[in-house]
Formats: structure tokens, C-alpha cells, sequence
């Protein structure tokens, strides 16, 4: 499990380092891709194999399901990290994210989330009064029964 927050800069090359906790759990090569929110999400290969496989079952006549497709699947990058731990990012994602200089990198579960720290802020301000209200409707409405 990918879990934690850590803080790093991104340079202007787009290389931003990952906690050695994280590099370890991602292995030698692993995905980025546009998240959710104005943020990035990071997966293991197999963790974002079980993606695709799910997303292949998506009926391509349903127009949702071709724009998520299209929106997930076309910023996706196959990456490594170089000797210092880095990962480069390239500049569409980095556009996307609106990062440019401090990063927030969280764990998510199975994932990573990069995010630029000012957005991040946003999302824990708008989001920390609502929290437990939020957790109440997922786990009192079984949602987390179909995860």
C-alpha cells in the first residue's frame, strides 16, 4: 500500500524526485498519466494493468467511457527513475497539473498523486469539513462493499 506525504521541487527540466519508499514499491518502470482533480497519478505495471484490463470491458459505444479512455489513456507515459531517484515528467502533464516549483507527493492507496502544492492546499481546505460526512455516506451506503 502507497501511503504518506511528502514535499519536493520539480526542476525546470521536469524531473522531480520520489521518496526511496516509493521508488521501491513502484519498480523499475511504472506509469504516469493525467488524474483526477488537476492532479497525476502514478502506477506499478501491474497495478496499471488491472487498469487497462478494466477499461478494455468499457462498452466503446457509451461516450463516457470513450472520453475517459481518451483523457486517461493519451497523457500516459512509461517512466523510470534515473540515478538520483528522479522521474522526468513531461511538459503536457506538467502543464496539466499547473506544477511548477513545490510538489506534494502522496500515497494513495495503489497509486501515487502528484500534486502542485497550492492545489493541493485547496483540496485540503475545501475538503477537511466535509470529511467525516464523506466517510459516513461511502461507508454507510455499502459503497465500499463494491471497491
Amino acid at each position: 500500500m502507497l501511503m504518506g506525504e511528502y514535499h519536493h521541487n520539480i526542476d525546470d527540466k521536469g524531473r522531480l524526485i520520489i521518496p526511496s519508499k516509493f521508488r521501491y514499491e513502484l519498480g523499475e518502470k511504472f506509469i504516469i498519466t493525467r488524474g483526477l482533480d488537476k492532479c497525476l497519478f502514478i502506477y506499478s505495471s501491474t497495478e496499471w494493468n488491472k487498469i487497462v484490463e478494466r477499461l478494455k470491458k468499457l462498452p466503446f459505444t457509451n461516450k463516457d467511457a470513450r472520453n475517459f479512455t481518451r483523457f486517461f489513456l493519451s497523457g500516459a507515459a512509461e517512466c523510470e527513475f534515473d540515478r538520483q531517484g528522479r522521474i522526468n515528467i513531461t511538459s503536457p502533464l506538467v502543464s496539466y497539473a499547473g506544477l511548477t516549483k513545490e510538489c506534494v507527493i502522496i500515497g494513495a492507496n495503489d497509486r501515487l498523486e502528484i500534486w502542485s502544492s497550492t492545489l493541493w492546499e485547496e483540496f485540503l481546505s475545501t475538503n477537511e469539513d466535509s470529511l467525516s460526512d464523506i466517510a459516513e455516506n461511502l461507508f454507510a451506503s455499502g459503497t465500499y462493499e463494491t471497491l
